[in-house]
């Protein structure tokens, strides 16, 4: 499981005109699924995301978490996050889950997020979306539930 985890001041994210998730202060989750994904991922991701410290502190130190911060997360999904683009110029996306098991896992990891008192919001499993965001610092992490990254 993968995610890009971004700072933000606010957020907001529509499929078809419609609005489905909207966060001022808190973090934008885009979460992609792999084929050989499992709870223990979400719940690595969820933990890790949830305890991240990186928003500033007092001293404009990043020491503290979401949580800390009474921050609030949305978590789009994005199975493009397992493209492979090693050979030729289109991506492979062989790795990623098949929509059922990815949905579940998504669904699994936001209310992982939600069961630590975290307001979450989410996007359109599944749909085009359009987020806009407001990247604070700004502040982008990479993880990996494989720690590959």
């Amino acid at each position: 499981m993968r995610a890009v985890v971004q700072r933000v001041s606010e957020c907001r994210v529509t499929a078809g005109g419609e609005t489905t998730g909207e966060i001022g202060e808190g973090l934008l989750v885009l979460l992609g699924v792999s084929a050989d994904d499992s709870e223990r991922d979400a719940d690595y991701l969820a933990d890790k995301i949830a305890n991240l410290r990186i928003f500033p502190d007092d001293n404009d130190k990043m020491n503290l978490s979401v949580k800390d911060v009474g921050g609030e997360v949305l978590t789009v999904s994005q199975f493009t996050l397992f493209g492979d683009c090693r050979k030729g110029r289109r991506p492979s996306y062989n790795d990623a889950a098949p929509p059922e098991q990815a949905e579940k896992l998504y669904g699994y990891f936001v209310g992982k997020m939600a069961a630590r008192g975290l307001k979450t919001a989410t996007g359109r499993f599944q749909a085009m979306m359009a987020v806009s965001l407001t990247n604070e610092g700004p502040v982008t992490i990479l993880l990996d539930s494989e720690k590959k990254f």
